[in-house]
């Protein structure tokens, strides 16, 4: 344990400290940021504020203590510090961006499909069809629109959604 002593300069008791301590306080460091250079980083600058702090004629009674304290205190620092990464160094951590629409485009492609497999059904399923798929009302919405109860209007989206299933599945299988 490294305690100040009055007649101990702080130049010396720093480099015994340094000696003493570093190789713990890196692999403190790096075990908190997993990052070798940001942990030598976070090393140099506790001795660097310590040395600030005994320049000043600060008293450090424990040493190891202190410079644990201060460590910590900028791991903190560390990750409060909001980051920004540039696309070269997410690139280089292996991120490829993918420009993949294919899914979208396919999707975008049934629903016309199925929008105009709905122009095939009989206009009282087009109708409630629509109503339900198109304009997104609910089932009173639709009831109160169409003057039916909502049991009448379930039951015609019902068996419209089964007719259209069957069509666009028929029209579907014709196409490939």
């Amino acid at each position: 344990m490294i305690t100040t002593h009055s007649n101990v300069e702080p130049q010396m008791l720093l480099m015994s400290a340094y000696q003493d301590f570093e190789k713990r306080l890196k692999m403190h460091a790096f075990f908190k940021v997993h990052d070798a250079a940001m942990s030598e980083d976070l090393v140099q600058d506790t001795f660097m504020k310590a040395w600030a702090y005994l320049l000043r004629g600060g008293k450090i009674d424990v040493m190891k203590a202190f410079l644990y304290h201060i460590l910590n205190n900028l791991i903190i620092d560390e990750y409060r510090r909001h980051h920004t990464l540039s696309l070269d160094q997410i690139l280089e951590k292996g991120y490829e961006p993918g420009m993949n629409h294919c899914d979208r485009l396919f999707d975008e492609l049934d629903g016309r499909e199925a929008m105009r497999s709905i122009d095939t059904l009989p206009p009282m399923y087009r109708k409630v069809l629509r109503m339900r798929y198109v304009d997104n009302l609910t089932l009173p919405e639709m009831a109160s629109k169409t003057g039916q109860s909502k049991n009448t209007t379930a039951v015609q989206l019902h068996r419209g959604l089964a007719k259209l299933k069957e069509v666009y599945t028929h029209s579907s299988a014709n196409v490939v």
